[in-house]
């Protein structure tokens, strides 16, 4: 998946670490000089320019990305490049950083942009979204790193699919804690039965995570490293 990101900082470069980390094609944007420091993230593609130009938005090869990250500290930058990723270059996905909660009711489709969000590691993991129907995406990894919230949207041809919440035995310290089904959430029950498609919740253990991925989708974990 090729993603660009606008803003270097230290949010577009943790972005940009975790993304290489799992493979991904990443290119970061930044109009600052002293922003661009290529040894930072070695791996990645870098182009010094003001992204809220659709000039350098065209040099970034904006048409041929898959997902475009407005990570920088400016919200009506992040906005003016989310607007301008859809209309322009019609990115199928496009995830904004906001810095200010007061700005939070614009980030939406009016200005073109399909996630809002502000913190990093979320950030990361919404942008592996539009390509992780069954991948593990880790989403939260609370304090002292012994839980952990990941999410998996669970392929048509998973084993599970079809089964119900009350016949199946997680991993170790792993709980079911939410079903996402057309946009709607559900509170799982025994009695509920997991389909293709559905966006599973889970609390967990780093250590339980591979078996998780392993179990709900044996043919995309073997291709896939969780947590990486």
């Amino acid at each position: 998946m090729r993603v660009v990101i606008t803003g270097a900082g230290s949010v577009g470069r943790s972005i940009a670490r975790e993304l290489l980390g799992n493979g991904h094609q990443v290119l970061l944007v930044d109009k600052e000089p002293r922003a661009v420091q290529t040894q930072r993230v070695p791996d990645a593609e870098w182009l010094l320019a003001d992204a809220c130009e659709i000039s350098a938005l065209r040099e970034a090869g904006l048409e041929s990305c898959d997902v475009v990250v407005a990570a920088t500290g400016d919200d009506k930058a992040n906005l003016v490049v989310s607007l301008i990723a859809k209309t322009e270059f019609g990115v199928p996905r496009t995830v904004a950083r906001v810095n200010n909660p007061k700005n939070e009711w614009m980030f939406d489709e009016a200005w073109g942009v399909d996630v809002a969000v502000s913190t990093p590691r979320l950030m990361t993991a919404l942008v592996e979204e539009a390509v992780s129907v069954g991948d593990l995406v880790r989403i939260f990894q609370f304090q002292q790193g012994r839980a952990t919230m990941v999410e998996m949207t669970l392929p048509d041809d998973s084993p599970y699919a079809g089964t119900t919440v009350g016949e199946l035995s997680w991993p170790p310290d792993s709980v079911l804690v939410g079903i996402i089904r057309e946009d709607r959430p559900i509170a799982p029950s025994r009695d509920d039965a997991l389909e293709g498609g559905d966006e599973l919740l889970f609390l967990t253990v780093p250590e339980s995570e591979g078996a998780l991925e392993q179990m709900l989708s044996p043919g995309h974990a073997e291709h896939h490293n969780v947590g990486d």
